[in-house]
């Protein structure tokens, strides 16, 4: 088995052999050419978004942007992505449309073994955002987590577990505090 095909299928892996480190430098070159494009260059900008993502999105992100590959990273139309976001993506990121990320959000799709003689290696496990939801300030979405459309998880949540749709969720660990209600529409 190949080690794309054990990512693909949450085996152990390791991203030191079978093209994966030069992948990266080539994701860290596009990395780097986004984040010090000039604020100017919508174009340039939009070009760059293509090339780190793999096909044309309509979605706005503030440099500075970081992640692993880009390649595994969808992402849905009229996303705004804050600067300092952190999306380890060697598992994939599926991100729906109008989703909001407040600055520093951290999505990892990666974990390690707890047995310290096989934390060298790693597995991925995917994460995926619905539509509509907005992500805090400095919000960390741990590997494996759904979470459902028209969702608000907190500023500084850490989200170990599945969010249901048109939830309010906040905290370490995240929970569910409420529904979106009726109140929701007359009060902000």
């Amino acid at each position: 088995m190949t080690m794309q095909e054990r990512i693909r299928k949450g085996k152990l892996f390791t991203d030191e052999c079978e093209g994966l480190p030069e992948e990266r430098l080539e994701a860290k070159k596009r990395m780097k050419a986004f984040n010090d494009s000039s604020p100017e260059d919508t174009a340039g900008r939009k070009a760059l978004m293509t090339e780190i993502f793999g096909k044309e999105v309509s979605a706005w992100i503030e440099p500075p942007f970081y992640f692993c590959y880009g390649r595994h990273i969808t992402v849905g139309e009229g996303t705004y992505i804050n600067m300092n976001c952190n999306f380890i993506d060697n598992g994939l990121i599926e991100i729906g449309d109008r989703v909001m990320f407040g600055p520093a959000v951290t999505i990892a799709t990666v974990g390690h073994p707890v047995n310290p003689e096989m934390r060298e290696y790693m597995y991925t496990d995917p994460v995926k955002i619905g539509n509509n939801c907005w992500l805090g300030a400095n919000v960390v979405v741990c590997p494996g987590v759904t979470i459902g459309d028209n969702c608000v998880i907190g500023a500084g949540s850490v989200v170990v577990h599945d969010i249901p749709e048109n939830s309010v969720a906040a905290g370490n660990p995240c929970r569910v505090l409420r529904e979106i209600g009726e109140k929701d529409s007359v009060y902000y």
